[in-house]
């Protein structure tokens, strides 16, 4: 069995003590967006990501969410705890940060003044909702892409991707100061267990 199916297999064990679990009909590679389940009521504007998992959901209110495959940054780049959406920008204009430049100067160095909004090669997408923590920008992004193939694995420079069809429908259901909870693997282990946490 392929780490993928194995970390599907194990989603109805995924959710932290404030969201339980979405009952999915079926454990496979889907990565549709899709309206889910959840095993318990949760308040309407929330976002949870799962990073680990390559997932997050949106609340609807009471039992329902909305479910998105997503790529997140390679180990030890991704933001976990809580943020909140501070900024939306459809179409945004990209410029990497000088952390990104510092550390891949070969990739980045080239593009230290940016490219501008609808760009094909612009890596946020169609959309971006901006993550802030005590009014400040954190330089982390909720955002689409075009790099399809990326969706559902751990190697962005750090930011939460979607596809574009995703970040559009996602920017669209949320409001500004949206609370956004990033799930790191430790914190499925702190939470669950190991047993319960492990993803293959």
């Amino acid at each position: 069995m392929s780490p993928l199916i194995n970390r599907r297999a194990f989603l109805a064990s995924a959710m932290s003590a404030s969201l339980a679990a979405p009952a999915l009909a079926s454990q496979t590679q889907d990565l549709s967006r899709r309206e889910v389940r959840l095993k318990q009521p949760e308040p309407a504007g929330r976002i949870y990501v799962f990073a680990d998992q390559h997932f997050l959901v949106a609340t609807l209110g009471e039992d329902r969410a909305m479910w998105y495959a997503i790529a997140v940054g390679a180990p030890g780049r991704n933001l976990s705890g809580s943020a909140r959406i501070g900024r939306k920008e459809e179409f945004p204009a990209w410029v990497p940060t000088a952390n990104m430049i510092r550390r891949e100067p070969a990739i980045y160095g080239k593009l230290a003044g940016g490219l501008p909004g609808g760009h094909p090669r612009n890596p946020l997408g169609a959309r971006a909702l901006y993550l802030y923590r005590g009014g400040k920008d954190t330089y982390f992004r909720i955002h689409g892409t075009n790099d399809l193939g990326s969706i559902g694995n751990s190697g962005s420079a750090g930011c939460i991707r979607l596809f574009n069809q995703d970040i559009i429908d996602l920017f669209d259901r949320i409001e500004m100061g949206t609370k956004v909870v990033i799930r790191t693997y430790e914190d499925s282990v702190r939470i669950e267990g190991e047993e319960l946490a492990y993803r293959g």
